[in-house]
């Protein structure tokens, strides 16, 4: 009940400062309202705050974003919500949860499908990786553009991951996904949605056993506080998507849609040079407050995963592995 009086009270405010935007267009400046959920710290952010200035540069100070981080207005499926009614211009995804808008973004969430990081973004940045963003707008969303969130690993509480029969038995967060879900299940983990800001406490009261994610997220999350092992499987590279309200992206004339457009493109590049120096950086201060760090075969995982692959075949989403396998 807590929850859903603190998003009615923050769809509210944010409807009445929409309304204010719509005075602003008929003045000097639009603004754009971004929330979501990650530390001031994490690269995303500081990318938006790029995007910001990019935006502010390009229409020459006649538009600008505000951001509302560390979840102030909800998890990402409330800012979601938000989205699609018009309250919020703006917000960051995981693609995985997107799946159930878009069926196809579900290949982010199949592992060992990409055979490196540049194979990864030669998929995103093709006409493929398109296509995937356009999937979104029959749900009132508009895919701006990918940002980079590397690839996910397996952290754990009380034992390290070395193999896949180590993850028998034991509860995995995942993102709520069903493929995600199936994934850990292939692996023979227990796979457990769990929203990203109540995962500290589940690990930490053992409703969870362990997790999965990237080293700059499992270093800002302080979750190497608890779970002491992390296993470099690296088993899905499943990036950030930055949304934006359709309506509100139906609202800009086409000189703004070009200058966000514009201001987006230079934040992922910026974005991108980020992450790279923060997942160097936070692998050696995990390892500085002492977590294990293991890199694993990577052989048996990606031979666990094969009749997960082959389940796929004669479906959507096999034609989409065959062509991301083949590029």
């Amino acid at each position: 009940m807590l929850r859903y009086i603190k998003l009615t009270l923050s769809a509210t405010a944010l409807l009445l400062t929409s309304a204010c935007s719509q005075n602003e267009l008929q003045g000097e400046v639009t603004v754009l309202r971004l929330g979501h959920t990650l530390d001031t710290q994490h690269s995303v952010h500081k990318a938006m705050e790029y995007l910001g200035e990019r935006l502010d540069y390009y229409s020459d100070g006649t538009m600008s974003v505000v951001i509302y981080p560390s979840s102030q207005l909800g998890t990402e499926r409330e800012m979601v919500e938000l989205l699609q009614i018009g309250s919020l211009a703006m917000t960051k995804v995981s693609a995985s949860p997107l799946e159930g808008f878009a069926p196809e973004m579900k290949i982010f969430s199949i592992p060992y499908i990409f055979r490196d990081n540049e194979h990864f973004w030669r998929v995103l940045n093709s006409d493929l990786g398109d296509e995937l963003l356009s999937g979104v707008e029959d749900f009132r969303l508009k895919g701006l553009g990918y940002y980079d969130a590397g690839s996910r690993s397996f952290y754990t509480n009380d034992k390290p991951i070395e193999t896949p029969s180590d993850l028998n038995g034991l509860k995995i967060r995942v993102l709520n996904s069903p493929t995600a879900v199936a994934t850990v299940r292939a692996l023979g983990g227990a796979a457990t949605p769990v929203a990203w800001g109540e995962l500290y406490t589940a690990l930490q009261q053992g409703v969870v056993d362990g997790a999965e994610n990237n080293p700059p997220s499992y270093y800002l999350s302080r979750h190497y506080e608890i779970a002491r092992y992390y296993s470099l499987d690296e088993h899905t590279s499943v990036p950030d998507v930055m949304l934006a309200s359709l309506p509100v992206w139906e609202s800009l004339n086409e000189q703004q849609q070009t200058w966000l457009t514009k201001a987006m493109e230079d934040s992922v590049e910026y974005q991108r040079e980020l992450w790279k120096t923060s997942t160097q950086a936070s692998l050696e201060k995990v390892k500085a407050e002492g977590v294990t760090v293991i890199t694993p075969d990577k052989a048996p995982f990606v031979e666990a995963v094969k009749p997960f692959h082959k389940s796929f075949e004669g479906t959507p989403i096999g034609d989409l592995i065959t062509q991301i396998k083949a590029m």
